[in-house]
């Protein structure tokens, strides 16, 4: 039985599709060994860790907070900070936890994932809020609440990734600018967006709502990160310049994982 010259054609392309798909996902999912820069996501995770604020605008650090050594295993957490703070005007607390990892880690262990695990269900599905920073910026963030037990969380949750913005690339910085600073983006298919990413901050932002409106707790979180992300900005700019590269340290102690 001969095979017609087109239905040849459409198999070889079915073939091809499916082979471009399969090394594309293979990729992404780091099937075949890691792509990443180990060196550079080490430095990363120590210039988090280094230069993470303690006291900012009306925010006062309370206490470093547990973490739970399976739960950063789990989210591939290079480096980490998890920390309780507080307002300084209402005396509402937040936790802060963030997590320094590769954009495959940084994708997949999402709190409409992690929390549903530990027993709680989603009360307020999640949506993306926008969040204009203290210093002129925006930020882009995800948020939803999880109950448990008539307890109530609100989490905001953001990813910071070094690489510009492709909107910025039609106006560019100019030469004096200083170090690139982190962009918070809350994207749809994050493991799309976040790829070919050497190193990403996933920072959550987790309050309890159970005696708040949702109004209250939204604007604590937005109020938390609209001053937090700029100082945090600046510090990794300062830390991350030719002084700080230059102190680095390079014993072999010094690519250690941390977290």
């Amino acid at each position: 039985m001969k095979t017609s010259g087109a239905g040849l054609s459409a198999a070889i392309a079915a073939i091809v599709l499916v082979a471009g798909v399969t090394v594309v996902q293979g990729t992404w999912t780091e099937r075949w060994g890691r792509q990443h820069d180990v060196a550079g996501l080490e430095r990363a995770a120590r210039l988090l860790e280094r230069a993470f604020p303690k006291n900012f605008g009306d925010w006062s650090y309370e206490k470093e907070l547990d973490s739970d050594p399976k739960e950063l295993e789990r989210a591939g957490a290079v480096g980490h900070i998890s920390r309780l703070y507080r307002s300084g005007k209402s005396k509402t607390p937040i936790s802060a936890f963030v997590v320094c990892a590769t954009p495959h880690d940084a994708s997949g262990h999402t709190p409409d994932r992690c929390y549903p695990g530990a027993g709680f269900e989603i009360a307020e599905a999640e949506h993306r809020e926008t969040i204009k920073l203290q210093d002129g910026g925006v930020a882009e963030a995800f948020t939803g609440t999880f109950r448990k037990q008539g307890q109530t969380l609100r989490v905001f949750w953001t990813y910071g990734v070094s690489s510009p913005d492709p909107e910025a690339e039609k106006n560019p910085a100019p030469a004096d600018a200083g170090p690139p600073r982190l962009r918070w983006i809350a994207p749809g298919i994050a493991r799309i967006a976040l790829n070919g990413e050497a190193a990403v901050y996933k920072l959550y932002a987790i309050i309890d709502q159970t005696k708040l409106t949702a109004s209250q707790s939204t604007f604590e979180c937005t109020d938390f990160l609209a001053q937090l992300l700029p100082a945090l900005n600046e510090q990794i700019a300062a830390d991350n310049g030719p002084a700080a590269a230059d102190s680095e340290p390079t014993s072999p102690d010094a690519t250690k994982e941390q977290g």
